[in-house]
C-alpha cells in the first residue's frame, strides 16, 4: 500500500512545474520584443513654413532617434520612458488606420506647414492651417509628441 502514496508524490513532483503550462489565461511573458515599438519605426516628415523646411525624424522600435534637417544635418537621442510608452500606445491606436484614410483637401494657407507620419504601413498627414481644418487627433498627438521630444 506504501508504494502508491510514494508513487503518487513523485508523479505530483514531476508534473507540478508542468501545470501551468496548461493554463489557457496565462499571460504572456514579457520580454525583448515588448521593450520598443511594435517592430516598426515611425518616421514624421514636417516640411513647409516661410523658410521652406524639411524635417525628419525617425523614431526606431528600441526608442533610439534621429532628426535630419534639410541641410543633412542630424541630431541623436533617445525617447524618455514615458515618452516612449505614449508612442507605443499611440502607434497601435486605431484612430491612426482611421485617419490614413482620409484625403487631405488642398490647403490655402501661406507658408503652412505639412506633417506627413508613417507608422509601419500607415501614413496619415495634415496642413497646420487652423481655421481651414482641425488635425487629425491621433496623428497631431504624435507629432506633438515627437516635436517635442526631440527638441
Amino acid at each position: 500500500m506504501r508504494a502508491a502514496p510514494a508513487a503518487a508524490i513523485a508523479l505530483a513532483a514531476v508534473l507540478t512545474p508542468l501545470a501551468g503550462c496548461a493554463r489557457a489565461d496565462t499571460p504572456a511573458p514579457v520580454g525583448p520584443a515588448a521593450t520598443g515599438l511594435p517592430g516598426v519605426e515611425v518616421v514624421l516628415v514636417r516640411s513647409g513654413g516661410i523658410a521652406g523646411l524639411t524635417d525628419t525624424i525617425t523614431v526606431r522600435p528600441d526608442g533610439h532617434w534621429t532628426k535630419t534637417d534639410r541641410a543633412g544635418a542630424t541630431r541623436d537621442g533617445r525617447l524618455a520612458d514615458a515618452d516612449l510608452d505614449r508612442l507605443r500606445q499611440l502607434t497601435v491606436d486605431p484612430r491612426l488606420t482611421a485617419e490614413a484614410a482620409v484625403t487631405v483637401p488642398a490647403t490655402m494657407c501661406a507658408d503652412a506647414f505639412s506633417y506627413r507620419l508613417t507608422i509601419g504601413p500607415t501614413t496619415s498627414s495634415y496642413v497646420d492651417c487652423p481655421p481651414q481644418a482641425t488635425p487629425p487627433a491621433a496623428t497631431a498627438e504624435v507629432v506633438g509628441l515627437l516635436t517635442r521630444a526631440t527638441g
